[in-house]
């Protein structure tokens, strides 16, 4: 579990980059709930696995995290979200 978030929460990181284009904003209304699912996997993995083996499902969890505030802010600042 840790591994496919981690996997899942580097290409919710690249895709938040391409969605940063401008004119490619719209991405951020998939790129949210796609992270939000990899933040989800990753809290299972936190739960299932043992304690000296989280550190892949952490590291997803923290990236799948940074994705959806940076997709937030960046629709509250394009006028996504009113």
């Amino acid at each position: 579990m840790g591994l496919i978030s981690l996997i899942w929460g580097v290409v919710a990181m690249v895709w938040m980059v391409i969605a940063l284009i401008p004119l490619l904003g719209w991405g951020n209304w998939f790129l949210i709930p796609f992270a939000a699912i990899g933040a989800v996997i990753a809290a299972i993995g936190i739960g299932l696995t043992s304690p000296e083996k989280r550190g892949r499902a952490k590291a997803g969890l923290v990236l799948n995290g940074i994705v959806i505030i940076v997709g937030i802010v960046r629709l509250s600042l394009g006028g996504g979200i009113i």
